[in-house]
């Protein structure tokens, strides 16, 4: 599966109009045998089937190449910037299952007019577009309000390294994942609490109440546990997001992770870079499957039969 779709990528990106090089044109300094030069160089003279069995010989070694445009390693283009795409998206993602959680069995549980609140507040997240929160925010929170940075993940003055600079950054990171919550909660609450009412309506349920067991009695002995595989199987699916689930705040708050990366090697056709974000993250997809299958394996109770 990781070999089709590398292939598939490989070869759909190469069929994009234009090149990293062809901007070369717009430069006055770069004659034509320059930018052939470097074709053969990065080895974009040979014909593309060609190019990709190299590839492809050269990440079985883990090597993704050079970026076209930094001239770094692509390796080291994503270590420098995993670490606050994976900082933001966990935090997000812990954020948004544990409040759509609550949320959902709430709303299974509550009277109409709590249940009406929360399908109301779930439908406004699940319509949100996240550049148009993102945009209101920063107009409001930060350009009127002056709560808030516009963007950037630190202040200038702030010493690198220092407590404070680590609040800094949190204090720059407030915005951007309130709105990754925000808009993310919506679609889970309701799945969360479609999947509570049908449990609900099983009828060991229906004995559990008729013994005098309470609410809490009952969530905490049959609707959580009933709930944990449908939540591990989206945990699975949700693994490729750590790396690329932020591509859009990340432009628009200015922050110099994994989604930015992305954004700017997809405009300027850095295909090292581009081919390398993507592998992880297919890679990420495939082993969620499997770890959420194991898990789901691992919690069926005829398991030890």
């Amino acid at each position: 599966m990781l070999f089709l779709i590398s292939l598939i990528s490989f070869f759909m990106i190469h069929l994009a109009p234009n090149s990293f090089f062809s901007a070369g044109g717009l430069n006055p300094n770069m004659t034509p045998e320059s930018i052939e030069h470097l074709k053969r160089v990065y080895g974009l003279d040979k014909p593309i089937i060609i190019q990709y069995i190299l590839w492809l010989k050269s990440i079985t070694m883990l090597d993704f190449g050079i970026s076209f445009a930094s001239g770094l390693s692509v390796l080291d283009e994503i270590q420098s910037r995993v670490g606050i795409t994976l900082g933001m998206n966990i935090t997000a993602m812990i954020a948004i299952f544990w409040l759509a959680l609550w949320l959902g069995v709430k709303s299974a549980f509550g009277n109409e007019k709590t249940t009406k609140k929360i399908k109301q507040l779930s439908l406004l997240s699940y319509s949100m577009p996240s550049f148009y929160l993102a945009l209101l925010f920063i107009l409001f929170l930060s350009y009127k309000l002056d709560l808030f940075p516009i963007g950037g993940l630190n202040s200038f003055e702030v010493e690198e390294g220092t407590l404070d600079w680590y609040i800094d950054r949190v204090y720059h990171l407030i915005l951007p994942i309130s709105v990754m919550v925000f808009v993310g909660f919506g679609s889970l609450t309701l799945y969360i609490r479609s999947l509570t009412i049908d449990i609900l309506k099983s009828d060991y349920i229906f004995f559990a109440k008729a013994r005098g067991l309470d609410d809490t009695m009952i969530k905490k002995r049959y609707i959580f546990p009933n709930l944990l595989p449908f939540i591990i199987t989206i945990l699975g699916l949700s693994l490729p997001g750590l790396l690329g689930g932020s591509v859009i705040l990340e432009q628009i708050f200015g922050i110099d992770g994994m989604g930015l990366l992305f954004y700017q090697s997809a405009l300027s056709r850095d295909y090292p870079v581009i081919m390398g974000i993507l592998i992880i993250g297919a890679f990420l997809t495939l082993l969620g499957n499997i770890i959420a299958d194991i898990l789901l394996y691992k919690l069926n109770p005829n398991f030890k039969k």
